[in-house]
């Protein structure tokens, strides 16, 4: 399902289920890149510091649909660098080392700016993979 624009409205049918799993994944994938709790918020959209602690214990009422396409973003990076680095260290160190690719910055640094950013680094993982 194509990323939602100003012509196409935010829809994305998600169970509470999906989402609490979801959740569980990016933050024990926030804890392999050795995150700082604003930087995990920033990624999450910004959520505030309650709710973010609230997600973290696996209480989860509602996340928004914004939140789940950076989920589902901040996963398939995670895939792409499992598939690029043989060794699961050096693609959790790769977030944050300068890259070329993204101006000299890290691809953290890059993804802090929203949520096109975190898509334009999956973008470019995905092309370094190949066919």
């Amino acid at each position: 399902m194509p990323r939602p624009t100003e012509k196409t409205p935010p829809t994305l049918d998600v169970t509470a289920e999906q989402a609490r799993a979801g959740l569980k994944a990016v933050f024990g994938l926030f804890e392999r890149w050795d995150l700082t709790e604003q930087d995990c918020q920033a990624l999450l959209g910004n959520p505030d510091a309650e709710t973010c602690r609230r997600w973290r214990n696996d209480e989860i009422d509602a996340v928004p649909t914004e939140t789940m396409w950076r989920l589902g973003d901040l996963l398939g990076i995670h895939a792409a660098l499992r598939q690029l680095f043989e060794e699961p260290a050096r693609g959790y160190a790769w977030i944050k080392r300068p890259n070329s690719a993204f101006g000299g910055h890290s691809a953290l640094e890059t993804m802090l700016r929203g949520a096109s950013d975190i898509t334009d680094v999956r973008r470019y993982l995905v092309s370094q993979i190949g066919p």
